[in-house]
């Protein structure tokens, strides 16, 4: 695992097999700083609104590419 920065932000590098590495974002893991909207929630919601989105066009570009 290591971190890169790019435009969007800090991103995170995953080796998930021996051929396969991803990127995710830095504040959908536990290296970041909690997000004040996370704390505030007091455990109703582990998620943002805007990272779910995300997630979400990361899961159709992944799917795209790999079909099945």
């Amino acid at each position: 695992m290591c971190q890169r920065y790019n435009p969007s932000g800090a991103q995170v590098i995953l080796k998930i097999k021996d051929d396969v590495v991803c990127s995710v974002p830095r504040q959908w893991t536990d290296l970041s700083v909690p997000d004040p909207e996370i704390v505030m929630s007091k455990g109703r919601s582990y998620f943002r609104v805007a990272d779910l989105l995300e997630l979400r066009q990361l899961l159709i570009r992944m799917s795209q590419k790999n079909p099945q």
